[in-house]
């Protein structure tokens, strides 16, 4: 049986282009990119090209005066790190001398990846404060909520683009808006919205934004974290120079010209793109719900990605729907792959104050440009008929 992969909020396939541009580069023998002599010139070149081009295709600006930063990172979950860890340190030693003896505080939503939540605990460790915003029964973030919780001692705000779990884009500029007016620098993790819905970073207003290659088609390993240049910013790894001391480390040149690759083909792509999945998820969801009326599409009437279904089927255990669709070919998932072992109901879900029956009940299904409408109408057949057949027993 063919496995059909509904599962692309976790990772996507490299594509063969992205492939073959890392292969050219490497098969060039360049050095390294620190490396005084021609060898390590030409790799600082090429990385400083693609430095410049996904700048360029996020809306950042490396011509700015300060310039924005492009900062690589091994991936989403370190530039979520260093948004955290980095700018809340950086904020409150900025602080120090009118909050003298105070604590600090830090704000997120309740609907965060956990690589922004649990640093967010670490600051909670080290004497901060924490406060998490909610959300609507629609899976947006509570507006009202987060500007009630906005102290003098807030250093950073922190929420993301688009959820991971049900795919509700979040009203991220209102935020900035809020923040601007006490001087509170906002953070965004954009990792599962580039690549699916246009992100353009200045237009945003936010201080920082985290991506990651592996969610729009590029080699996982690499991801950045972008922020304005007059932002203050403590690194959270230490030994080298690189990239002004902020990540420390070799550049690794073939990865970030995967990450530039697969941005360039999807700024080309992007129209035709978010119209095939917004139509293959159309044609998903009405499919399930034709033959399993009863069933609950979180985030249904928000603004969503175009390729993201969190859907409750009540009555039955979502770990044990999930196991049963993998055992028929059917690749979806629990939440966060991130957290997917984990035995917690989904926060997303519970921020969102749905009932246990709802949360306990809920699989993610995220389509990809590679599915097909026949593979769509098989994931539907396989899942209402798995479906039914549990609930006979």
């Amino acid at each position: 049986m063919d496995v059909i992969n509904l599962d692309h909020n976790a990772t996507t396939s490299v594509r063969a282009e992205v492939i073959e541009a890392m292969s050219a580069y490497m098969r060039l023998g360049y050095g390294n990119p620190a490396s005084a002599h021609r060898l390590g010139a030409k790799a600082r070149q090429v990385l400083e090209d693609c430095r410049r081009a996904i700048a360029d295709i996020l809306g950042a600006s490396l011509s700015n005066f300060p310039p924005d930063r492009v900062i690589f990172t091994s991936g989403g979950t370190e530039a979520n790190n260093l948004a955290i860890l980095g700018i809340a340190r950086a904020m409150a030693e900025q602080a120090e001398e009118t909050v003298l003896g105070r604590g600090h505080q830090i704000v997120i939503s309740a609907m965060e990846h956990a690589s922004v939540l649990e640093a967010a605990e670490h600051l909670l460790e080290c004497g901060w404060r924490l406060d998490t915003v909610g959300a609507t029964s629609g899976g947006v973030l509570r507006l009202d909520q987060l500007e009630s919780f906005l102290t003098p001692q807030t250093r950073l705000v922190s929420v993301m683009l688009a959820n991971h779990e049900t795919g509700v884009i979040q009203p991220v500029r209102e935020v900035v808006d809020i923040c601007a007016k006490r001087g509170i620098p906002v953070h965004t993790d954009a990792v599962q919205a580039v690549g699916k819905m246009p992100v353009n970073f200045q237009e945003l207003g936010v201080a920082a934004m985290s991506i990651a290659a592996h969610k729009f088609h590029g080699p996982p390993g690499i991801g950045a974290l972008i922020c304005r240049g007059d932002l203050p910013l403590k690194p959270i790894h230490f030994g080298g120079h690189q990239q002004d001391g902020f990540r420390p480390g070799t550049e690794p040149v073939a990865l970030v010209v995967g990450m530039r690759t697969a941005l360039e083909l999807w700024q080309k792509e992007a129209a035709e793109a978010a119209a095939k999945l917004h139509a293959l998820r159309r044609r998903f969801e009405a499919g399930l719900k034709q033959a399993l009326p009863e069933i609950v599409i979180h985030g249904e009437d928000a603004p969503r990605l175009p390729h993201t279904s969190n859907i409750a089927f009540p009555g039955l255990e979502a770990q044990l729907l999930f196991v049963a669709l993998d055992s028929v070919g059917v690749a979806c998932s629990i939440g966060s792959a991130c957290a997917s072992g984990a035995a917690e109901p989904s926060p997303t879900l519970r921020a969102m104050g749905l009932p246990k029956e709802l949360v306990n009940s809920s699989l993610r299904f995220s389509l990809g440009t590679t599915n097909t409408e026949a593979e769509i109408d098989e994931a539907v057949r396989r899942i209402v008929a798995m479906v039914k057949r549990l609930r006979r027993k």
